[in-house]
């Protein structure tokens, strides 16, 4: 996982903001209806012209499905993340025992999947 620097973030958000929104097929409206903001702040989040506030960073990265450390430029890919981060956010409200039927559950997919690759 390929990190940026700290001071890229600045400038880095409103591209990859306006990547993930064209890769998820969206519109600025579209975007918009989605997260409960208005298209125009949408456009000024993508042209740098305003930054977004904790609350709508996550609300953006939310409907995005993507990571807040992907639009803030803190690391390269978003598509593997995603998944990976709401996969984690479900597995800390598991019970002990639950974690471990997840934990052997994907143990055993990553080995079928070896298995599988040989």
């Amino acid at each position: 996982m390929q990190q940026s620097t700290p001071s890229s973030s600045s400038e880095a958000f409103p591209r990859r903001l306006r990547t993930a929104r064209e890769y998820r097929g969206l519109n600025q409206a579209e975007l918009g209806k989605k997260t409960g903001m208005q298209p125009s702040a949408i456009s000024h989040f993508e042209t740098g012209t305003r930054k977004p506030s904790f609350d709508n960073l996550r609300i953006l990265a939310d409907s995005l499905d993507v990571t807040t450390d992907y639009l803030l430029g803190r690391v390269e890919d978003f598509k593997e993340l995603a998944g990976a981060d709401r996969l984690h956010r479900h597995y800390e409200s598991l019970d002990g025992s639950d974690r471990k039927m997840a934990d052997d559950l994907i143990m055993m997919l990553a080995k079928r999947a070896l298995e599988k690759d040989k």
